[in-house]
């Protein structure tokens, strides 16, 4: 537990505040690398964007991945409201989620909160879910820690989503290339 420097090694990542006070901020075991190879420090992260009165729950991702995202579980009390008050319809949260409106509200959220991080650390992609995280439904712990391995795999699909449709974007380019290059080698020289 002690090291050889006479430091405590509890796992924590913290910041030395006024030269005196050392803050936790972070578990060092849920910090991940991107494939780029910089660290990302998900909880103060995910801290900024509950600042946000339409986020009630966020779980940064993007282990192994190119960029940070997001999953998103709303305040849905709030925006039950800000929907009422903006004549937003919708029949359920499932509509709720996908209705253009919200998911513009939601993306004006996350890069307010992206214009304090560094660049490495930017949402760029997130997905709003339709179930409100607790202790209860199980995403969260007694103690209203977030269970990562839990959410990753209840939205595993929504996850690859997230990861692939760049991917797919860039398979078209690809086969439009191929077959704009295929175009061009059959017209005749001239």
């Amino acid at each position: 537990m002690i090291d050889r420097n006479r430091w405590i090694r509890t796992g924590d990542i913290g910041i030395i505040e006024d030269g005196r006070y050392l803050r936790i901020t972070d578990r060092k075991k849920e910090m991940f690398k991107l494939s780029a190879g910089k660290y990302i420090a998900p909880q103060p992260i995910e801290n900024k964007l509950k600042e946000s009165f339409f986020i009630e729950q966020a779980m940064v991702i993007g282990e192994n991945e190119k960029f940070a995202s997001a999953l998103i579980s709303p305040n849905f009390t709030f925006l039950h409201d800000w929907c009422s008050f903006h004549k937003i319809q919708f029949r359920d949260n499932k509509e709720l989620i996908e209705s253009p409106e919200v998911i513009e509200k939601f993306s004006k959220e996350v890069r307010e909160v992206n214009k304090s991080l560094g660049e490495h650390e930017h949402i760029k992609r997130f997905r709003l879910v339709t179930e409100e995280w607790s202790p209860q439904s199980g995403e969260l712990s007694p103690t209203l820690k977030l269970r990562r391995n839990l959410v990753a795999n209840h939205y595993k699909d929504l996850i690859e989503d997230i990861y692939l449709r760049g991917e797919k974007d860039q398979n078209v380019i690809t086969l439009i290339k191929n077959g704009i290059n295929g175009i061009l080698k059959n017209l005749p020289k001239f």
